[in-house]
């Protein structure tokens, strides 16, 4: 048995640091799942949604969403295929292996390209940052941990307690923080690339305005929530925009001006 937990141990071990690498912004994050495995998974998944979804064949719409896309992802490089789906919510969404979906809700709801551009540049954001690679070795580091903790702990009432107790921790001392933690940092990625693409990053602000007006009431408590509050969301925004009114002077001053037309 002290083999047994040793293994398990060292195995954890190897697992935590094997995966360790920096994000975009500079944070550390666990992240072990190879990424060509998580860009085959989102292929597959974006080929489902298209089979699932109806795809909206709007010529101006599509021309709109498209160009915002194009002048984003020139920034990062690499060819992002873009779809705009007939859908009435207000989303969008990056995959692992360059896949952007843009809902028609949120087209309808926005004023102009820059408050798009934040959107869709916060959904690039989770890539470039690998959070779905994090949050799958998050899951898988909590399964291995709890596996661990499972035949370590006493056979007892109050061990099992206490095991239940770990494993409600986990949900929501871990798991779900850190999934706020993508969002803010998504955020903060998604403001500096839109931003040096020519977008106006103030308008993110005006956006998620809208988006709290829209979504009035609906919201469950942040504490629970795997999204912060609008209202952090903003202030958050607020206090990086410095930086990223500096980056869209810089990009306005070589020429780089969006003129994506709603």
């Amino acid at each position: 048995m002290i083999i047994k937990h040793k293994i398990l141990f060292i195995l954890l071990m190897m697992v935590m640091l094997a995966g360790c690498s920096t994000t975009p912004t500079g944070r550390s994050q666990l992240a072990f799942m190879p990424d060509a495995e998580l860009d085959a998974m989102g292929l597959q998944a974006f080929d489902d949604l298209k089979k699932e979804k109806p795809i909206s064949n709007n010529a101006k719409e599509n021309k709109f969403v498209r160009c915002i896309a194009d002048v984003l992802t020139r920034e990062v490089g690499g060819k992002w295929e873009v779809v705009v789906f007939e859908d009435p919510s207000l989303n969008a969404f990056a995959l692992p292996g360059s896949k952007i979906g843009v809902h028609t809700g949120l087209v309808d709801l926005v004023d102009n390209q820059h408050q798009l551009a934040s959107v869709i540049g916060h959904e690039i954001g989770h890539v470039l940052a690998r959070h779905s690679n994090e949050r799958m070795s998050q899951q898988m580091g909590t399964k291995i941990g709890m596996t661990v903790a499972s035949i370590l702990a006493p056979q007892t009432a109050t061990g099992q307690a206490a095991l239940g107790l770990l494993g409600v921790g986990a949900q929501y001392g871990v798991i779900m923080p850190f999934s706020r933690l993508h969002e803010s940092e998504a955020d903060v990625i998604g403001l500096d690339l839109m931003a040096k693409a020519g977008f106006n990053p103030t308008e993110s602000i005006t956006l998620w305005q809208k988006m709290s007006q829209a979504s009035q009431g609906s919201r469950p408590a942040e504490f629970l929530s795997t999204h912060p509050s609008h209202e952090t969301r903003i202030d958050e925004l607020r206090e990086h925009m410095p930086k990223s009114m500096e980056l869209m002077r810089q990009a306005h001053a070589i020429g780089k001006k969006p003129d994506c037309q709603k």
